[in-house]
């Protein structure tokens, strides 16, 4: 047998051989994500999703190299198919993939507050969904005038060079852009394990804050980068901490909504600017659900009348209607406000690291600074290389006759340089620079000029070396480009400041009228809201055959709701949300209503009031749960809590607790015990199983419970119990209840 199994193994790892099972190969959980996982997240990383110091991830610096090569960036437009086409050759992703990059570099895109692409076509824009780019074949570009600032120096040996792909060409792992451009740009990405958010800021402003940084690190930033700009405009409102928690650790996030003005004759509102992060789609869709829902009854019709002069949008309002607090209600309601959450996280050095706007500068300004000095190092190069040949031209100057009879004294080619070198004593690269000088510039006059630029070679020499062991010298230079740059693009601020205790706030409560109303619900879950006076000059409570009223209560427009259901679930409603109605009327089906899931049911409704009461759920099983009502209040919006109580035992009863009070339980063998409920403690979870109340027989259920005050118990001093559980005693006949006791609350 072992034979055979050493046979198969044999077999298997024959790749000629085919049809066999699978070997199964043991490896640990470990091994298997170092070896196959982690070289899949770290290429996402640091190839693909995360921007690096120069602020452009691979794909945007692989698009514009490409172009740059082309000569896009002082020649005319070429279809923007070509430059897919030659882009292809740096990155392999497709020619979707790679437009998609082009379009968002675009002007015409307008997703950036500095373009890198000068387009010409229809490229779509960032704040609309639904208005799709033209394909490659119809569409146009070539390079913005900024980017002679992102390849400034490119050829000087500024940045490093390696292999594209397949080793075809060469391309640069940076660009060696003059302005803090990973501050200037908007970035977004996501990754494996991380993530990268970077809002734009305004080009003026970063250079001048990169200049102010560069004389001293301590400059107040806000001083010169008072905030965020978007290409989209709109206003930024200002809270002064947020912002330093941003440009301090590079996290958090700021508010952006709309830009607006108010039309009286027509009595329009017109929206100019959205925030970067919705769409102009977005923002209708939600509107026209709010308007369904009956959540917003002030606007007649809401209309897209975007064109060419930019983003439009049309609210026709109803007469009578105030348009500030409409669109203070639609900030609260819809994305014409929004948060921008900020995640600075820039690959340096290879790795992620997520810093705030200072510590981006220091970084920028270390980088830069080796560009500088990479590239006066490469002229210093150059023209040593340049002084060099002329000291040898100098030497022929002594005696060109010698230098033509040694020419033309030597027999061999390849013996020209080394008897030139020893007729003159030069080196080899001297003699070859002299031996190429052509015939007709072998004169006196020719060579004096050519050694007359030794002395300003020497002098720039002199100065380079000085630049090169100078760090005040190379910030020096840096600060003269960053002017350059802030005098030649000038960049108007697109987003508005507003500050945030200048805004006043919109209060939903304040705005819903508040007036005193009666609440019903039947067994079967309809709802009904009636206001004092219709309940006055109404009849008796209609309900569909079978049903009726399982609990009421009076409170107020401006009120919540809870509604406990037989699924652990329970649903929050304001009071505000249902219309009134008349006793005569069904009233609204809640299940619908409140879109719970199938086959689900309500048992009770609760005025949670103040969240500070307590709900004691009571068990088939004996047990009881005190839970504290702030267990069910929610900061959010949310209108669905799931696991509201425990389901280990089917509900028996539900009552609100405002204070402490007696309590009656009885069970289904008649069995009755009565304590405070001081002897239940508060429970931490809203699921808890609670504690035993009632100690019962087998076969036996707990099966009511009330409030004593509520009962027609007179023997009260029978069935009272100091400590839990307690097994009661047997209900006297007068002690007893004609009906059956239901769910109720307080």
């Amino acid at each position: 047998m072992a034979k055979k199994k050493e046979t198969e193994a044999k077999k298997f790892n024959n790749p000629n051989v085919v049809g066999l099972k699978a070997q199964v190969l043991e490896q640990p959980i470990t091994e298997t994500l170092e070896t196959n996982y982690m070289p899949y997240a770290m290429s996402v990383i640091v190839s693909r999703a995360i921007p690096e110091i120069d602020g452009f991830k691979p794909s945007h610096r692989k698009l514009l190299y490409t172009m740059f090569k082309m000569g896009l960036l002082n020649g005319a437009r070429t279809k923007s198919a070509n430059i897919v086409g030659q882009t292809m050759k740096l990155n392999p992703h497709g020619d979707a993939a790679i437009y998609e990059t082009m379009v968002r570099l675009s002007a015409g895109y307008e997703a950036l507050l500095t373009p890198f692409v000068d387009s010409k076509g229809n490229f779509g824009k960032v704040y609309s969904r639904d208005m799709s780019y033209a394909a490659s074949r119809y569409t146009e570009a070539r390079l913005s005038a900024i980017c002679a600032e992102v390849f400034r120096d490119i050829d000087r040996d500024t940045v490093d060079f390696v292999d594209n792909y397949d080793g075809s060409m060469k391309e640069p792992t940076l660009l060696p852009t003059a302005f803090p451009n990973v501050l200037v740009s908007a970035n977004s990405g996501i990754a494996v394990g991380m993530a990268s958010m970077i809002c734009g800021f305004n080009l003026n402003e970063v250079c001048e804050t990169a200049i102010n940084y560069l004389r001293d690190p301590e400059h107040d930033l806000f001083s010169t980068l008072p905030a965020p700009d978007f290409p989209t405009g709109g206003e930024i409102i200002f809270d002064r901490t947020e912002m330093e928690n941003i440009y301090n650790t590079g996290r958090g996030s700021f508010k952006v909504r709309a830009k607006w003005r108010y039309l009286q004759k027509e009595n329009i509102i017109e929206i100019l600017e959205i925030p970067y992060t919705t769409t102009s789609e977005a923002v209708i869709d939600k509107v026209a659900e709010l308007i369904k829902a009956g959540k917003i009854r002030e606007i007649n019709d809401m209309r897209d009348e975007t064109d060419l002069g930019g983003l439009r949008l049309a609210i026709d309002l109803k007469r009578g209607v105030d348009p500030e607090k409409l669109m203070q209600k639609l900030f609260r309601m819809t994305t014409l406000q929004d948060a921008f959450p900020c995640n600075f996280n820039i690959l340096i050095g290879g790795y992620p690291k997520v810093m705030g706007v200072r510590e981006i500068l220091d970084e920028w300004t270390a980088w830069r600074m080796e560009c500088v000095r990479r590239r006066v190092f490469h002229e210093l190069e150059k023209k040593k290389e340049k002084l060099h040949l002329l000291q040898g031209l100098g030497r022929i100057l002594l005696d060109i006759d010698k230098a033509i009879e040694i020419i033309r004294g030597t027999e061999l080619e390849s013996e020209v340089v080394p008897n030139l070198m020893m007729g003159f004593g030069i080196d080899q690269i001297q003699a070859e620079y002299v031996a190429e000088i052509k015939l007709r510039n072998i004169n006196r006059e020719y060579i004096l000029k050519r050694t007359a630029e030794t002395e300003a070679l020497e002098k720039d020499i002199e100065e380079l070396e000085g630049i090169l062991n100078s760090r005040r010298k190379i910030k020096s230079i840096i600060i003269d480009e960053l002017r350059q740059i802030n005098k030649k693009y000038i960049t108007p601020r697109k987003s508005a400041i507003v500050y945030a205790d200048e805004i006043e706030e919109y209060d939903e409560q304040q705005q819903i009228e508040d007036y005193p109303v009666t609440l019903f619900l039947s067994k079967e879950g309809y709802f009904k809201k009636i206001t004092a006076q219709s309940l006055r000059m109404s009849g008796e409570q209609k309900y569909k055959d079978g049903d009726r009223l399982n609990i009421s209560f009076e409170s107020t427009n401006r009120g919540e709701l809870l509604f406990l259901t037989d699924k652990q679930q329970m649903y929050k409603a304001r009071v505000s949300d249902f219309d009134d109605v008349k006793a005569s009327v069904l009233g609204i089906y809640l299940p619908s209503r409140l879109q719970m899931d199938e086959g689900e049911s309500i048992i009770t409704m609760i005025d949670p009031g103040d969240y500070k009461a307590h709900l004691l759920f009571f068990f088939e099983n004996g047990k009881a749960a005190r839970v504290e009502l702030s267990a069910y209040e929610t900061k959010t919006n949310r209108k669905k809590l799931v696991n509201a109580y425990s389901d280990k035992s089917p509900l028996r009863a539900v009552i609100r607790l405002s204070g402490e009070a007696d309590l009656c339980c009885v069970s289904d063998d008649g069995r009755a015990i009565v304590f405070n409920t001081a002897l239940l403690q508060p429970k931490t979870s809203r699921s808890a199983q609670g504690v035993a109340v009632m100690t019962l027989k087998a076969r036996r259920t707990l099966d009511r419970a009330k409030l004593l005050e509520e009962t027609e118990i007179k023997n009260v001093s029978r069935y009272r119990v100091r400590s839990l559980p307690a097994a009661g005693a047997l209900l006297r006949p007068e002690d007893r209840e004609e009906q059956q006791m239901s769910l109720i609350e307080e």
